[in-house]
């Protein structure tokens, strides 16, 4: 592939004239920045945390496989003790059935302490949930990796920006060493009584115009690489400098791969799916749990010639089934619920994939007319450097006006700007390029 370089363009011009902008500073390729980002971007790091916490979550829900073992204790003081109603036969064979009489059982203080264990058998839901928070994993692994996408996408837009505006400001710093010869040259020129007043007037105008110029670009230059620093993570009151050159792949093609978007909507999908399978399993299979209880159960008495407190051993174990039978049709109305989700994530994975055809195929159209455009407008560069010396020559030699070589003046000023444009166009379109082909995180 043909690298194009910006400076080849350069040879025709004067010297660049480098001021106050290029302050001494490190100079950061486009992949150190990227790499800093990757370390020190804040939204990055809190998408690496999100990843920890779906791992965490995951190891949760497989814990709920594990035994519960609780301790229990209670004391009840019985200021009136429970009564129980007793049929009268059971003290008199005599007494017709149907005949009661209130008794008062137990003593006043009871105390209880005991461990108990429930450990789950089978349970359709904790399994459920411990594939739904593996699939969520997988799904905070892509969020990361959308995020970290978005970020390189992101500095390499704004590195991009600022090295399309350092060339800004050396070619106003080329023309303004032009237009401050031309000034005083005219000066010089008016002082002989053969230029007038008005040349000289037009011509500063020129000169104060460059000169805003650069200080807005110059502005613009260090708002972006502010934004720059900010992205990357590090210090905005860090001094860095960009590397100037600028050099692109010409008529590279990107092999279409696994699209994050697209993945990212697989991955909800297979996670409703585990939802509408948890809900289905939930409303067909019971819940089976292993019990187990063992402690003391004390007794005690408080008056005289009687009081005790006693204690005697409980323990059991056993196993609890638990099988929904109706609960208002809920379940039912949630996995329709589902069914429609499932629906509407195979239809977006459609879309996705029909609106990254479509862009990729408009972002091709877009970086053909933007290459072009870079080869024409080099030839238009050098065109009109030719016309504005020339029209400088004759100027000097009187055949042509100051208004003349003002205007070879702009329409050299026209084409070095639409050539900054076009190059920054097509450095675009071909960084859209990769994003939509899923080639962004793959170094080059």
């Amino acid at each position: 592939m043909k690298l194009v370089n910006i400076h080849k363009l350069l040879i025709v011009l004067v010297v660049f004239l480098i001021g106050d902008h290029t302050v001494k500073a490190q100079i950061w390729t486009l992949q150190q920045c990227i790499d800093s980002a990757q370390v020190n971007n804040k939204n990055l790091q809190m998408s690496k945390n999100n990843k920890e916490i779906s791992k965490q979550k995951n190891k949760e829900a497989t814990a709920y496989l594990l035994p519960k073992i609780t301790a229990n204790t209670d004391y009840k003081y019985f200021t009136n003790l429970p009564y129980q109603l007793m049929p009268m036969s059971v003290f008199n064979p005599a007494i017709p059935e149907g005949q009661f009489k209130e008794a008062q059982f137990g003593v006043p203080h009871n105390i209880n302490a005991n461990l108990q264990l429930v450990m789950p058998l089978y349970n359709p839901q904790i399994y459920g949930g411990i594939q739904a928070t593996k699939i969520a994993s997988e799904l905070s692994e892509l969020q990361y990796q959308k995020t970290e996408e978005q970020i390189i996408f992101e500095i390499s837009e704004l590195y991009y920006n600022a090295q399309i505006l350092y060339h800004q400001i050396n070619f106003i710093d080329s023309n303004l060493i032009n237009a401050e010869r031309l000034l005083k040259n005219i000066q010089l020129l008016q002082e002989q009584l053969l230029a007038k007043g008005t040349d000289v007037n037009k011509v500063k105008l020129q000169v104060s115009q460059l000169t805003n110029q650069k200080e807005n670009i110059l502005s613009k230059y260090d708002q972006v690489l502010n934004m720059l620093k900010f992205t990357m993570g590090i210090s905005i009151k860090k001094e860095i400098q960009i590397d100037p050159n600028i050099s692109f792949q010409e008529n590279k093609e990107y092999l279409t791969t696994n699209i994050l978007d697209v993945l990212i909507i697989k991955s909800q999908k297979h996670l409703i799916s585990n939802e509408l399978s948890i809900l289905n399993k939930s409303r067909l299979f019971p819940s089976i749990n292993l019990l187990g209880t063992y402690g003391t159960t004390g007794y005690g008495y408080d008056k005289k010639p009687n009081d005790f407190l006693k204690f005697y051993p409980i323990g059991f174990a056993g196993i609890q089934l638990s099988y929904p039978l109706f609960n208002g049709t809920v379940t039912q109305k949630k996995i329709k619920q589902k069914k429609f989700e499932l629906k509407n994530s195979e239809l977006q994975i459609t879309q996705i994939s029909e609106k990254n055809d479509l862009q990729i195929e408009n972002t091709k159209k877009q970086r053909v007319v933007a290459k072009k455009s870079v080869e024409t407008s080099e030839a238009q560069i050098e065109l009109a450097h030719t016309i504005y010396k020339q029209t400088l020559l004759q100027q000097a030699q009187g055949t042509a006006t100051i208004t003349d070589v003002l205007l070879a003046d702009n329409t050299l000023r026209e084409a070095q700007q639409i050539y900054l444009t076009a190059v920054i166009d097509y450095l675009k379109a071909d960084l859209l390029l990769r994003k939509l082909a899923g080639q962004l995180l793959i170094k080059r």
